[in-house]
């Protein structure tokens, strides 16, 4: 079995087929194809698979290296709210990690930063891009530099924090709802994990590790003085990028080339800085940060990084970010538990009113 943060050769045998081909064989709406009864196809050695969650920084970053490389992944939603990730299948493939987990035949990584090696490695040619460079090169301890960097900002408890303390943002995507909402669920969640450490002694000690994380979490992500304090570190952050991307613009000027963090080839170094962003802008800090003017070089970067095809692939529209997350996880709530007639009639109405909520939303933005 693999074990967490290691490449390491595994029989995926004992998958259960629900996990591996429910979710993304699935055939249109109103019909039905015998093929799908048939028996799972058997793994090839050369067929990639993506356990991963939409709205998981780590797995929007390693989503956006596959897209950018041109690789043909099955991409499977491990969703969080759905507590999926706690479920002994999910936990057996890396030993109580979180999302996202990549399989490369029977070769299972379960580690956002050797997942992304690991594909390097693995996927070269003239046909696959090269995201970060030879050793040899000039550019590469830059790469390495800023990936090191940006990879190090601690994203969960910017996300969970102004989730918590909107008061601290100014433009965010969130509903309000959400505050409450995240608290219910990191409650929840340590119960849920007490439960199942009852009912499967054997992952009893990485449960009680998730159980031991999560509870600090909680206390980190809703202290207000802590969070300012990080944020604060972030605008440092962000000055030593604006910085480099004016060095890019003298190094290179008066040359026809399109510039990016590192240099004129796009690196994982521009996939880390765009994913970060992407995510401040949806926490509603991006006003804030360099939609004011203050940070120039920024602000084009993000509008050229929005246009590449992988970032519009993967993170989409910045205002349907929410629903891209909770409408999927509310058809998959009613396949696994079909609800009543009221409980049907309940969800029903909930999905339209956010459909309504979402029409005037998005109206409001554009028009």
């Amino acid at each position: 079995m693999a074990s967490s943060n290691n490449v390491t050769p595994t029989n995926c045998s004992w998958w259960p087929i629900s996990a591996m081909d429910d979710e993304d064989d699935k055939i249109p709406d109103g019909e039905e194809s015998e093929e799908q009864m048939a028996e799972p196809k058997p793994f090839s050695k050369d067929r990639l698979v993506l356990y991963h969650w939409t709205q998981s920084f780590s797995s929007q970053k390693v989503r956006l290296v596959i897209h950018e490389k041109g690789l043909i992944c099955e991409e499977r939603d491990v969703s969080l709210p759905l507590q999926e990730h706690k479920e002994p299948w999910f936990m057996r493939l890396n030993l109580g990690e979180e999302v996202p987990v990549f399989i490369h035949g029977d070769t299972i990584v379960s580690d956002y930063n050797q997942i992304i090696d690991y594909m390097e490695k693995s996927f070269t040619g003239e046909a696959v891009a090269q995201l970060i460079p030879e050793a040899d090169s000039p550019v590469y301890e830059r790469v390495q530099q800023y990936r090191q960097l940006l990879d190090g900002l601690p994203m969960d408890a910017y996300t969970h924090g102004c989730i918590l303390h909107p008061e601290l943002t100014t433009d965010s995507m969130i509903p309000k709802y959400a505050t409450a909402e995240i608290r219910r669920h990191l409650q929840n969640a340590a119960s849920e994990l007490m439960k199942l450490d009852h009912e499967e002694p054997q992952l009893s000690e990485p449960y009680l590790s998730k159980q031991k994380k999560l509870m600090a979490k909680i206390l980190d992500h809703d202290n207000v003085n802590n969070l300012k304090k990080i944020l604060g570190d972030l605008i440092m952050v962000l000055d030593q990028v604006e910085a480099e991307l004016e060095k890019r613009k003298l190094e290179y000027q008066g040359e026809k080339c399109e510039l990016w963090l590192c240099g004129p080839e796009f690196t994982l170094a521009d996939i880390c800085l765009g994913a970060l962003l992407h995510r401040l802008r949806f926490l509603g800090l991006s006003k804030k940060y360099w939609e004011d003017g203050s940070r120039a070089n920024l602000q084009s970067f993000f509008l050229r990084v929005q246009k590449r095809y992988a970032f519009r692939k993967v993170l989409g529209d910045i205002h349907t970010t929410l629903l891209s997350a909770v409408l999927p996880n509310a058809f998959r709530m009613v396949k696994k538990k079909p609800p009543s007639f009221f409980g049907a009639s309940f969800l029903m109405g909930s999905l339209g009113g956010m459909g309504y909520f979402a029409y005037w939303f998005l109206k409001k933005k554009y028009m």
